[in-house]
């Protein structure tokens, strides 16, 4: 014990600070370190002179000016506004330019430009408090999205990738709708009386109404306990179903939440040329009274398909429960 002290007695500072970095929450050490590492490697890089938070579909990206004029979006934040898992790395292969997080793939390799991934390297800066970064620059986004739509429309995207596609759509036609807008107010001067997170709150409302419109409202057991009594292979990746589930699906759903239902959303929903609806009949439900009695419906149908061993039973229990209704009575959605 008396080897680890002072010769008067103390505990010598090494040790001292030792134990209380012990001590600190493991991000609170991660952020010591990075401060550090910005100390000693990061001194000629750029400084976020001017940082930020855009909100973005219920994500936050935080964002930068800096001091050269570069506009940045940062990369964890970045991957997560796209559908992708916040931590990668900038993959390097000999020979060739470093494939950056958010466009590594082989199904999109055929759609990189060779301009695109220069300008998509990351670009290492320092925070106002000394820290390093790592971030994008802000214009090549719509690039990013386009790489992710073009693969989308060749049919060259993996199962698991198809959502970010669906992100960079929406993404796209977002910052479509809020530069035309930021174009207006310049042309009429307004933009030097709006509020300074007017464009990004137009942003955030359009992405989030988009993206309501592809939250999954019927939840997977649904379609688990109806492949399991239809005696169909469960498809939990492509969800590929046979299409008399759509008939199937109309006759426990449809038809029994309340009376006219199914009609009137028939009837609101758009078809093809081909006569095939465009979207989900529930995307027309009302978000106060359709959607919740939707999802009240769906848990007692759930719940009678589990306590089903057969297709006949699952139907006897739910006529019992749940019996259809008369389709001619009126129903405001």
């Amino acid at each position: 014990m008396s080897e680890d002290l002072n010769a008067n007695g103390t505990v010598p500072q090494s040790k001292g600070g030792k134990a209380r970095a012990e001590r600190l929450p493991a991000r609170r050490r991660k952020e010591i370190a990075a401060l550090g590492a910005g100390e000693r490697w990061g001194r000629d890089l750029p400084v976020a002179e001017y940082p930020g938070t855009l909100r973005i579909g219920g994500i936050e990206i935080e964002c930068a000016v800096l001091g050269d004029g570069t506009r940045v979006l940062t990369q964890a934040e970045l991957l997560e506004a796209l559908g992708r898992h916040r931590k990668a790395n900038v993959r390097n292969v000999e020979g060739e330019e470093p494939i950056p997080p958010v466009l590594q793939g082989e199904s999109l390799k055929p759609f990189i430009s060779e301009e695109l991934l220069k300008k998509s390297q990351p670009i290492k800066f320092r925070t106002r408090q000394g820290a390093i970064a790592s971030g994008y620059r802000a214009e090549v986004l719509p690039d990013i999205c386009e790489v992710y739509l073009k693969a989308r429309d060749a049919n060259a995207l993996k199962p698991q990738q198809r959502h970010i596609a669906l992100q960079a759509d929406i993404l796209m036609r977002g910052l479509a709708t809020v530069g035309i807008i930021a174009l207006v107010d310049a042309a009429t001067g307004f933009e030097k009386v709006r509020s300074r997170d007017a464009l990004a709150k137009i942003l955030e409302a359009f992405v989030q109404s988009e993206l309501r419109k592809w939250v999954r409202t019927f939840p997977a057991e649904f379609y688990e306990q109806l492949c399991r009594l239809r005696g169909v292979a469960y498809p939990p990746t492509s969800m590929k179903l046979p299409p008399y589930f759509g008939t199937l699906t109309n006759n426990i759903v449809y038809d029994r939440i309340a009376p006219g239902v199914k009609a009137e959303l028939k009837r609101l929903t758009p078809r093809t040329a081909t006569g095939r609806p465009k979207h989900k009949l529930f995307q027309h439900l009302t978000e106060d009274v359709g959607h919740p009695k939707l999802r009240e419906h769906l848990a007692s149908v759930v719940t009678l398909m589990k306590i089903s061993p057969d297709w006949a039973t699952f139907e006897g229990h739910l006529n019992a429960a749940l019996p259809r209704w008369n389709d001619t009575l009126p129903l405001a959605l």
